[in-house]
């Protein structure tokens, strides 16, 4: 009982180590941007600063915490991506992702391995080694084009975007089966295949069946307060991750399936349930890198050091190009498509999470194999990830769409109202540029309610005209739609 009055003391000193970690990580993140490096790296060197080894003093090595704690923050980075992602664009790019996810990733395990093994790891280790790294994370990519100001077209986006949601599961069931054969259990190729083939089909199942029933339940409650609702989406992603993952399935497809699902109708307060998850998507890579820091011990890593770089260099180089060469090139993408997925596949943290798996499991070699995957994502973020920007200019893939607008405006509401609100960019091909808004024939019931120009915010007047560049917000009627629409062209995307 005498130690109960210093809880509050210690509680309280937890508390403001985690407050100066993460406001330090949000402070430093244009640091990321300035180097075009994936911000998630920026995170890591931030936790192995605040480690036992580092400046900060911090000891961690709770394995066990570290990987629920990733595997949460893993299954809302993945809820966010797939909520973002429009069914149009997984139906589009779900042969090609598919494939990449598949045998892309067996593929890129076995070069890994070849590797590995030649350079005097056991073949065991070289096959766990392999499975761990396989997987992508198009989150990296997309932080670092946005942070550019950069575009990809939508056939390479949608196709690195659908391949990182849905490429984690084959890797998970790998990294799993070869840490247990790695501890002695004889493996079954094809006992290991079907295993597979039931984790992706449990997974998908649970996240369409689990995403529907989301969608129908949010759009017939009313719930008492809006902020209800995204506590009603937290909880579908977490029971979309947990649910497969009990019966047997894969928790990270099906969170990133029933996004998807739940993502295609209309969901109340839809705009900023959205932003939302996308702030609960960046907590949870803050706090996943770092704790993933925390974790690393500078000392140790020299050891691992010359194997990582060469791996990560024959991953970068030859693994994951030829891969995606043999998957792509049948589908007849183009060259420089090719080219730029095999390049700009960059890894995150989910390889850093699954070489958890061997060291939680006491397998042999486990702690050396997390440091040699740390190496190698560290370099795959350094190497690929600072020339994102400038091979999408090279290779010629930047997407020819209008930027965003500096201002967003939208009308949230439970119920389904009777008109829109639309936003246009206007480009120079529009027959309105220079128009004034009394002389457009805009159908009865629409009006322009707000013009974004550069950063300052116009209130519509009949004698304002519309410039090359402005972003025009048009309210009206959804049986005007069609007829703004010949005026301002395509919508720009919410």
């Amino acid at each position: 009982m005498s130690s109960m009055p210093n809880e509050p003391h210690a509680s309280a000193a937890f508390f403001v180590v985690v407050a100066l970690l993460l406001a330090t990580s949000a402070l430093v993140s244009h640091a990321a941007q300035r180097l075009r490096v994936p911000a998630g790296l920026i995170f890591l060197a931030i936790g192995m600063l605040a480690g036992s080894q580092g400046i900060g003093g911090i000891a961690f090595d709770d394995y066990h915490f570290a990987f629920r704690a990733g595997s949460a923050a893993l299954a809302l980075i993945l809820f966010d991506g797939g909520l973002n992602t429009p069914v149009d664009t997984l139906r589009r790019s779900l042969a090609p992702a598919g494939l990449l996810a598949t045998v892309g990733v067996v593929g890129t395990m076995f070069g890994v391995a070849f590797v590995a093994h030649r350079l005097a790891l056991p073949w065991s280790s070289s096959f766990l080694l392999g499975a761990i790294v396989s997987s992508t994370d198009a989150a990296a990519v997309f932080a670092v084009l946005r942070s550019s100001g950069i575009q990809l077209k939508h056939r390479v986006g949608g196709t690195l975007e659908v391949e990182s949601g849905i490429n984690d599961p084959v890797a998970v069931i790998l990294t799993t089966l070869l840490t247990r054969q790695l501890l002695g259990e004889r493996l079954s190729v094809w006992l290991a295949a079907l295993g597979v083939l039931r984790e992706i089909v449990i997974g998908a199942g649970c996240g369409v069946a689990i995403g529907v029933g989301a969608r129908w339940l949010l759009s017939r409650t009313r719930l008492p307060a809006s902020g209800l609702y995204s506590v009603m989406t937290l909880a579908t992603a977490l029971f979309a991750f947990s649910l497969p993952t009990l019966i047997g399935g894969s928790g990270f497809l099906g969170v990133y399936v029933a996004a998807v699902v739940l993502g295609a109708g209309r969901l109340p307060y839809g705009t900023a349930l959205r932003r939302i998850h996308d702030s609960l998507a960046w907590l949870g890579q803050v706090a996943m890198f770092l704790m993933l820091g925390l974790l690393v011990y500078p000392s140790q890593l020299l050891d691992a050091a010359w194997v990582g770089t060469i791996v990560g260099l024959a991953l970068a180089f030859v693994a994951r190009p030829l891969m995606v060469a043999l998957c792509l090139v049948p589908l007849r993408f183009p060259l420089n498509d090719v080219v730029y997925v095999g390049w700009v596949g960059l890894r995150g943290a989910v390889p850093i999470i699954l070489a958890t798996f061997p060291v939680l499991a006491g397998a042999p070699g486990g702690a050396r194999l997390f440091n040699i995957v740390f190496f190698i994502v560290v370099l795959n973020a350094l190497l690929p990830g600072t020339t994102v920007p400038w091979v999408t200019r090279r290779l010629a893939l930047e997407s020819e769409e209008p930027p965003p607008s500096d201002a967003v405006l939208t009308i949230e509401s439970f119920e389904q109202l009777d008109g829109e609100l639309l936003s246009y960019y206007v480009d120079e091909a529009l027959p309105v540029v220079g128009m004034t808004l009394q002389d457009l024939p805009f159908p009865e019931g629409a009006a322009v309610t707000m013009i974004v120009r550069g950063r300052e915010l116009i209130a519509p007047q009949g004698d304002t005209r519309l410039e090359i560049g402005d972003h025009a917000y048009v309210l009206t009627r959804p049986d005007g739609v069609a007829m703004v629409q010949l005026l301002f062209g395509r919508p720009e995307s919410a």
